[in-house]
């Protein structure tokens, strides 16, 4: 177990350095992705923004170019409109926001995926929760982002990919959007000896701590399989390898 906990530690951590990094790369944006998985999915957005663009750009100038072939040349005029066209189509598509996914939409498809729509769908919450919770909420996209590594090739049907998708799917999106629900003016109004602000904190320190303890029973079979091989390869060319009979015999 000593192994398998330091094992999960280094995977929490380089975890942690990547989003790092991706953070010093956006400081100044108003939002950094909490996760690889995040952003990834903002990554495909603005990839699929650019081509719409290249398309948009190439029409214009085709349609110019057929309008200048019929009339035998499009003009100052004509030059300006087709600068003009493409200014807009631009502006257009640039205003296109990554599409957040709904709360209905989040437990569907594949588990794997469906941690990468939890962590785009916990950024756009953070602004209203309260700094501990949203404190959290950032660290959890490093966990998500472990979790999802270690749910690469897992069966669907699997015990552990359903107690994550009852888990990140449905627990984890149900607690938050019952605490949004609450006035603002009494989230932090103290009631039966705890406030909703100090119940959401808590309940999300413990959904952390049960998505650290489920990377690690997922990461216990690739930990094993990892030392046996270990153990296999130290036995065959290690130290403790046996000397070949030709060699014995060779004087």
């Amino acid at each position: 177990m000593g192994d398998l906990s330091k094992d999960s530690e280094r995977i929490l951590q380089e975890a942690r350095t990547l989003r790092d990094d991706n953070r010093t790369g956006g400081r100044h944006r108003r939002a950094a992705s909490i996760g690889a998985g995040s952003a990834e999915l903002k990554a495909k957005h603005y990839a699929r923004k650019l081509v719409q663009i290249a398309i948009g750009i190439v029409g214009v100038l085709i349609a110019a170019g057929v309008v200048g072939a019929v009339i035998g040349g499009i003009g100052f005029w004509g030059v300006m409109l087709s600068v003009l066209a493409i200014l807009v189509v631009i502006g257009v598509v640039s205003t296109q926001k990554v599409k957040v996914p709904k709360r209905a939409d989040i437990n569907k498809g594949n588990v794997q995926q469906m941690v990468g729509r939890t962590e785009l769908w916990l950024e756009n919450q953070r602004p209203a929760l309260p700094p501990p919770a949203a404190r959290i909420v950032s660290d959890m996209g490093v966990q998500l982002d472990a979790l999802g590594l270690q749910l690469e090739g897992v069966d669907q049907n699997h015990p552990k990919a359903r107690e994550v998708r009852s888990l990140v799917g449905e627990q984890l999106p149900e607690m938050i959007e019952s605490y949004r629900r609450v006035p603002a003016h009494l989230r932090s109004e103290e009631r039966a000896g705890s406030t909703p602000d100090r119940q959401l904190t808590e309940s999300l320190g413990k959904i952390s701590g049960e998505i650290d303890s489920i990377t690690r029973q997922l990461a216990e079979g690739s930990l094993d399989d990892l030392a046996i091989k270990h153990r296999y390869l130290d036995y065959k060319f290690g130290d403790g390898a046996e000397t070949s009979p030709q060699l014995e015999h060779k004087d």
